[in-house]
């Protein structure tokens, strides 16, 4: 069993950053697939920013087109955390957001965290 938990939320003025963090257990971390999910009132979950274990040290990262350019994902093994850089906050980055943890040979996202609410005023 994985457990995540995210922080790092609030509110933001449009332009500004935040960083999300998302601690996980587990002695397998390091393989994982991480992931950051949103979701807005009425919308449906969408997938910002994952990372993805390649082989050894070698870790590749995938963005939405939404956030590229504003938003990177990185990730500290040693710490079994995740991260969300954002920057350049816009209103419509306002969600709740996920962190979730994919095992190696599983094709959906294993474990959720409880979420963290970003919100961006105009």
């Amino acid at each position: 069993q994985v457990q995540l938990v995210e922080s790092g939320g609030g509110l933001v003025q449009a332009g500004g950053s935040l960083r999300l963090s998302c601690a996980a257990s587990g002695r397998t971390f390091s393989s994982y697939t991480m992931g950051w999910f949103r979701q807005a009132p009425g919308k449906e979950r969408e997938l910002v920013a994952a990372i993805r274990w390649s082989s050894g040290s070698i870790y590749y990262a995938d963005y939405a087109d939404s956030v590229k350019g504003r938003f990177t994902i990185s990730r500290d093994n040693a710490k079994n955390t995740v991260y969300l850089q954002m920057n350049s906050l816009k209103p419509e980055d306002t969600a709740v957001y996920y962190c979730a943890a994919q095992r190696v040979g599983q094709r959906k996202y294993d474990y959720w965290g409880q979420g963290t609410q970003v919100t961006v005023s105009s």
